[in-house]
């Protein structure tokens, strides 16, 4: 076990600054203890580790396992936010001052790790939030390996994701038993195939992390954001496309109804440059319009 100290510059809300990275209630690479410590298994450049983070009394402490355990805590004050700035954000409306001005510790992570971020959004390309979760939890039981750490914790229960080449080789049948349709693994697979590639976008600024991620067929707009504001912390990767996005924003910022992407980047404009930052703040305010359309079907492709 290595371990790591560190002090964050200002306030941090833990669970609200990592929340984003855990996809699903049941993610097997992330878990939060009874004790409010947050354990993530990543498969780094240096090879699978598993890191714990616990936060108390304006101090930050870690401990990592795993051939991975120094990459994970070297980047540790980037996955908290050091390279944040919040202070780049100028509320223009009161209901964004307000939720600023409740929320101090809220930091935008950025993990340094391109595929970890982007195959759990491609899973998640047209689908419910249950059926991408699920998919991902039982590609990680199945594929994923044990992720290092103390068998007696959380740890113990937890998976590191397969990988590039595992995926790429994964064999049709184990998709559909996922319940992961022919497209969306095609795309998995084809960004596996490049994933040195596309793991250089970490290191690059959002516009040009894009276009890398974009030149892979399947991967739009959509799915590029996702990944960045994960990745790389962009916080200005506005999410365009999404099914309920737009209609919370221009519910939340004007009252009405059945906002499109055009109009939400029009009441996002005064924000340009802090937009991803802009749309947290609002999801944290709850305020979302009363949904009258039906939810979106489940097609669970395993039973056909």
């Amino acid at each position: 076990m290595a371990t790591r100290t560190w002090a964050p510059p200002g306030p941090l809300d833990l669970g609200r600054t990592l929340g984003v990275l855990a996809r699903g209630p049941g993610d097997p690479a992330y878990r939060v203890a009874p004790d409010g410590a947050v354990w993530r298994a990543s498969r780094t450049p240096e090879g699978p580790g598993t890191i714990r983070i616990a936060a108390r009394a304006g101090e930050v402490r870690a401990e990592a396992w795993g051939p991975g355990a120094d990459w994970l805590l070297d980047t540790l004050p980037a996955l908290l936010g050091a390279d944040d700035d919040p202070t780049a954000f100028t509320p223009r409306h009161r209901l964004l001052h307000e939720a600023h001005r409740r929320h101090p510790g809220l930091r935008l992570a950025r993990t340094g790790l391109v595929l970890e971020s982007l195959i759990p959004s491609i899973l998640e390309q047209k689908v419910t939030s249950d059926e991408a979760y699920r998919a991902w939890r039982l590609l990680l039981q199945r594929h994923g390996e044990p992720a290092p750490g103390p068998a007696d914790g959380p740890a113990g229960r937890m998976r590191v994701m397969p990988d590039a080449r595992a995926w790429a080789l994964l064999p049709s049948w184990e998709w559909h038993r996922a319940g992961v349709d022919g497209k969306r693994s095609a795309t998995v697979v084809q960004a596996a195939r490049v994933a040195a590639r596309l793991e250089e976008a970490a290191a690059m600024d959002a516009e040009r992390a894009a276009a890398r991620l974009r030149l892979v067929p399947g991967i739009g707009p959509w799915t590029a954001a996702e990944t960045l504001q994960r990745s790389n912390g962009a916080p200005d990767a506005v999410t365009v496309g999404d099914l309920h996005l737009p209609k919370t924003i221009g519910y939340a910022l004007t009252g009405a109804r059945g906002t499109d992407d055009a109009r939400m980047l029009e009441l996002l404009a005064p924000y340009t440059g802090q937009r991803h930052r802009a749309c947290r703040l609002i999801l944290l305010t709850g305020i979302r319009p009363e949904r009258r359309a039906p939810r979106f079907s489940v097609n669970d492709i395993r039973h056909l």
